[in-house]
């Protein structure tokens, strides 16, 4: 069972964060004989994007048309190792090339579902570009900087606290170990004795700090409760049996550190600059939809962005 009686799903720093407010133990790792360090690898010579690398009936493929396809095509080539992933790679994109020439030959490039195909790739890719060079790369640190202090700011106290708990099967078990405590028994030696939760038998039932939420209903109320230095006087009940617990410690929540959510951070920037660019061009736009059905259908989606 360990600590499975956490709830799955943790509070989150921030809707745009989406951090786990939970900060796990590293996983301890098994000793290891010492590894020399590697000779570090030559740093590779610049590719010149004009290199031709095959010739499709009298047509050339770069290094650039390759690098565009291996791009394109990584996710097909992913199981593949690395060593071969440029050939396959430039085995697509002949293969591309021969098709392609067929198919202008028999005439499929008129065909107006391809055009039309054709045209909405073409915008899909301008979009792409555009949300690239207009957005994404207009991004500023001292912008992302902002947007997390203004998370931070927005964020409300959270307190978090330290218990251990004793883990028993009925609430027999569980008043008996509250009696020895109300005796002057230690709590952490009842834990390695009577606590069914395996990783409690060997650290006095010790879980660590943990914020509202990270617990089932019960033990979280029962939890948040207690001062510091006591225990629960009657068993609390849950889904997996029957607690005692014992508030070690109570403090506030420190906020993640920049670095740890500049990611999140700069996303969220995107995000918002992206939304108010379409705004803006979307109201500099004249858009019309003759079905009023789709339009307050459309307008209701625009509206909650």
């Amino acid at each position: 069972m360990s600590l499975s009686f956490r709830r799955a799903s943790l509070a989150s720093f921030g809707l745009a964060f989406g951090l786990s407010a939970l900060s796990l133990p590293p996983l301890m790792a098994q000793e290891a004989a010492p590894v020399q360090p590697a000779t570090p690898a030559p740093a590779a010579a610049p590719v010149d994007p004009n290199t031709v690398v095959a010739t499709v009936n009298g047509q050339t493929l770069t290094e650039a048309d390759l690098g565009l396809a291996e791009g394109e095509l990584s996710q097909q080539f992913a199981q593949l190792p690395p060593e071969q992933r440029r050939a396959a790679a430039l085995s697509a994109a002949i293969e591309i090339r021969i098709m392609a020439a067929q198919a202008v030959t028999t005439g499929l490039d008129k065909d107006p579902d391809f055009q039309r195909r054709m045209a909405f790739l073409q915008q899909r890719a301008l979009h792409g570009e555009m949300v690239e060079k207009g957005v994404v790369d207009k991004v500023t640190d001292a912008e992302v900087r902002a947007r997390y202090d203004q998370e931070i700011a927005n964020t409300p106290p959270v307190n978090e606290v330290h218990a251990r708990h004793i883990l028993v099967k009925t609430k027999e078990e569980a008043v008996a170990i509250i009696k020895q405590l109300d005796g002057g028994a230690d709590f952490q030696k009842l834990a390695n004795e009577h606590t069914s939760d395996p990783s409690g038998k060997s650290n006095g039932g010790d879980l660590g700090w943990f914020g509202p939420g990270q617990m089932v209903p019960e033990f979280d109320k029962a939890a948040f409760a207690l001062e510091v230095g006591k225990y629960t006087k009657e068993p609390v009940q849950s889904q997996f049996g029957w607690h005692v617990i014992k508030l070690e410690d109570k403090r506030t929540k420190q906020p993640p550190a920049f670095e740890e959510v500049k990611d999140q951070a700069k996303q969220a920037v995107i995000r918002d600059k992206y939304f108010a660019l379409v705004k803006s061009l979307r109201g500099a736009a004249k858009v019309e939809i003759p079905d009023a059905n789709l339009k307050k259908a459309v307008d209701t989606m625009e509206s909650a962005k």
